[in-house]
């Protein structure tokens, strides 16, 4: 009789930690998913645990192709992520290829940013789901903020409730994603990608939270993957081409969740949040909430020639059921190049939250779609290039309260750990780290451009 495999023994088996130490199974099969569903061939599987909230059927059975972890071999930008001028003249040449470009480099171009951008973004504060939300009050407190609590009590309300959301110790998530980079212009001219079905980059991810302040998330995207986690100390990240790199400045969220996955971090969020008007989102009356960043965040972003100027937060909540529709943020980066110009890097992300569904008393949001913007414009208008991305997901499976996830599931790379302590006291306290010009300004490009700081 066929062994079945149990939902344990996949949590198990997708655990961060045994993932990242194991090598890679031959390839069985060509489905996206695969490969973050199944990481073992041939092993003994314990049976499933009880008492288990999910949200559709887990499918474990099937084997998927492994995916690459390397560069590309055939790519220009060459296979060591410690040659950091690489970074650099991708990005330039990305920025100012034409159409005399081949294809396949230009797809390969389009993938990294694609993955850079979307593939990790953070959220612009620390959030501590620990700390109790404040209670709603009207004394001595500004109409815009009084506003703004009442609405997220709503939100709280409409999500399930905090006594649902508090009985939540961690999740689960997994998804299919499709990705495009469908417009790119310069001063002077504009390439459009005109058949989008066949350009659009299909993949899938998979998701792990765990209280206080822990994730891990692997995004596979054309045959490459980004995965990035956090330990309730320090955000890290890993990408094909740079390797593992730390992210700057205080612990944050990961955006991807408060997409309507994690009703409870993005009340958190919007917990210091100002009510500045309404506005209709697709047809629906909407409450927005305000956040920025501090100016101390901002600064323990910051790095070298690297300043984050800014950056914003707003939520736009229906008036009609309480649910988050539409998250939209901007960061503003400045970068001065030895003495030269100073060029602008402005990243804007807009997301449309739609299908709420249960899960366990739960409010989810099953599917979506975000539009990337990203602006780099500096002191002459030939230097200024905007790209334009689009990103569409649904989520196939949620659990809540998964049996075997532990702390152990979110260790960094072993490149990270022994710097983990000292990095992750200093984000705390605020001030940079020191560095030498060249690895500062590497460093600088990579936070305008990846949209992770």
């Amino acid at each position: 009789m066929e062994r079945k495999q149990g939902f344990f023994s996949v949590v198990r088996g997708l655990s961060p930690g045994r993932s990242r130490s194991r090598s890679k199974s031959p390839a069985r099969s060509a489905s996206p998913m695969s490969g973050l569903l199944r990481r073992r061939r041939n092993h003994h599987l314990a049976p499933p645990e009880p008492f288990i909230y999910r949200s559709g059927s887990l499918r474990p059975a099937e084997a998927l192709s492994p995916l690459k972890e390397g560069p590309d071999p055939d790519g220009a930008e060459g296979g060591d992520s410690r040659m950091e001028g690489r970074w650099a003249q991708w990005m330039k040449g990305q920025l100012a290829r034409g159409p005399s470009v081949s294809t396949s480099a230009c797809k390969r171009s389009d993938l990294r940013l694609l993955l850079g951008v979307l593939g990790a973004p953070l959220a612009p504060v620390h959030v501590s789901t620990v700390e109790p939300l404040p209670h709603l009050s009207i004394k001595d407190t500004p109409i815009e903020s009084s506003s703004a609590q009442y609405i997220l009590q709503q939100y709280i309300a409409a999500s399930g409730g905090q006594k649902l959301q508090n009985s939540i110790h961690n999740s689960y998530a997994t998804g299919r994603v499709r990705m495009i980079a469908s417009e790119f212009e310069t001063a002077n001219k504009v390439t459009r990608n005109r058949n989008s079905s066949k350009g659009a980059e299909s993949g899938g991810f998979v998701l792990w939270q765990m209280n206080p302040d822990m994730w891990y998330v692997e995004l596979a995207l054309g045959g490459s993957k980004v995965h990035a986690g956090c330990n309730g100390r320090l955000v890290w990240r890993h990408t094909p081409w740079l390797g593992a790199h730390a992210a700057k400045g205080p612990v944050r969220p990961l955006r991807r969740a408060l997409q309507g996955l994690d009703p409870k971090t993005t009340a958190s969020m919007f917990t210091n949040a100002r009510c500045i008007g309404e506005k209709k989102i697709n047809e629906e009356d909407c409450f927005i909430l305000k956040l920025c960043a501090d100016p101390a965040t901002l600064k323990a972003r910051s790095e070298g020639p690297a300043e984050i100027i800014r950056h914003v937060l707003f939520g736009y909540f229906s008036q009609k059921t309480g649910l988050l529709v539409h998250l939209e943020d901007s960061h503003l980066t400045r970068i001065q190049n030895n003495g030269g110009d100073a060029v602008y890097w402005e990243t804007t992300i807009n997301s449309f939250l739609e299908d709420y569904r249960p899960v366990e008393g739960i409010m989810i949001a099953h599917s979506g779609r975000s539009i990337v913007t990203l602006f780099r414009f500096g002191d002459t208008a030939m230097s200024h290039t905007r790209t334009r991305m689009e990103e569409a997901w649904a989520i196939e499976e949620v659990a809540f309260n998964v049996p075997g996830l532990s702390m152990d599931c979110f260790i960094p790379p072993a490149e990270l750990r022994l710097a983990s302590i000292s990095e992750a006291s200093e984000f705390s306290q605020g001030p940079t780290v020191k560095t030498t010009v060249s690895t500062a300004l590497h460093r600088s490009k990579i936070t305008a451009v990846d949209g992770r700081s």
